[in-house]
C-alpha cells in the first residue's frame, strides 16, 4: 500500500474569488476549478469535464452545481457526478477557509 501525503496550500485570500464564479488555480502541472458559493463555502474541482474538457472554471454555477460553458453538464460541486440524463464525475478536492484565507488540500 502507497501513503499519498496530503498538503494543504494557500492559494489565495476570499476576496479574490468572486461569489458564483469560478476561478482556474494552477498548482504545478495540475489545474483545478476552485468556486465560492453564495454561501461563502468554496468547492473545487478538476478544471476539466468528463464529456468533451470543457473548462469547468468558466461555467454557470447554481447552488452547489457547475453547469459545463460547453455543453451545459450539470455537475455537483460537492461529489462531482454529472447529474442525469448525462453521466460521468470529475474529481473532488478539499478546500477550506479559515481567516479569509482560501486554502486547497490535495494529495501528491
Amino acid at each position: 500500500m502507497v501513503n499519498k501525503s496530503v498538503t494543504k496550500v494557500l492559494i489565495g485570500h476570499i476576496d479574490e474569488f468572486p461569489e458564483r464564479l469560478g476561478k482556474t488555480v494552477c498548482l504545478g502541472d495540475r489545474e483545478f476549478a476552485v468556486f465560492r458559493l453564495s454561501n461563502n463555502k468554496v468547492r473545487a474541482v478538476q478544471n476539466s469535464c468528463p464529456h468533451k474538457n470543457g473548462v469547468l472554471s468558466e461555467g454557470m454555477v447554481s447552488g452547489e452545481f457547475v453547469f459545463c460553458p460547453m455543453h451545459d453538464w450539470k455537475i455537483d460541486l460537492g461529489d462531482g457526478k454529472v447529474q442525469a440524463p448525462d453521466h460521468g464525475c470529475v474529481k473532488t478536492y478539499k478546500a477550506s477557509v479559515e481567516d479569509e484565507l482560501v486554502y486547497l488540500i490535495v494529495e501528491e
